[in-house]
């Protein structure tokens, strides 16, 4: 199987929005193992279909420190949010760079899992932050976006810069 390229900002393709998996078929749990294998290469935490240029509503995590502890979140919807928490945020898509970004620290989500079985769970910290994250990939939205505009374009010019010498 081909290794899964990881999409890099400013490409266009990150801002697409993500439709909901109909099914959890074969097809999307392999996909699944596939993006996790990619994610724990980078190294990351988190990684959306979006970023490896599938336009569905998947997103895989581990928060883990020892890599074992993988979450497969299909149609992720967050139910609720409290509390705010500031990390310095990074981006597999965005390699290189953390910024601070304020989230909920606690939320409420529901999500289907590889077995095809809704289920609705509490992510606190580190957890939350990541399940937000990547959700906001999947609404064509990353981390950048919440930085000034002036810090975004900087990253932006840096980014194709390197582009230019990694080709």
């Amino acid at each position: 199987m081909v290794p899964l390229e990881i999409l890099k900002f400013p490409d266009p393709r990150l801002r697409t929005v993500a439709k909901p998996v109909k099914e959890v078929t074969g097809k999307i749990v392999a996909l699944a193992d596939q993006m996790l294998e990619a994610m724990y290469e980078a190294p990351g935490i988190g990684l959306a279909a979006t970023q490896v240029n599938f336009h569905q509503r998947l997103i895989v995590i581990d928060v883990s420190e020892t890599n074992d502890q993988p979450l497969i979140l299909i149609n992720p919807t967050i139910i609720s949010g409290e509390g705010e928490i500031e990390t310095n945020e990074g981006c597999l898509s965005v390699p290189g760079f953390y910024e601070p970004v304020d989230r909920f620290q606690h939320i409420q989500f529901e999500a289907t899992g590889r077995d095809g079985e809704p289920f609705t769970m509490e992510a606190i910290d580190l957890l939350a932050v990541c399940i937000q994250h990547e959700i906001d990939h999947l609404d064509g939205k990353l981390f950048v976006d919440y930085l000034t505009s002036t810090k975004r374009q900087l990253i932006r010019k840096k980014l194709q810069k390197l582009q230019k010498q990694w080709a």
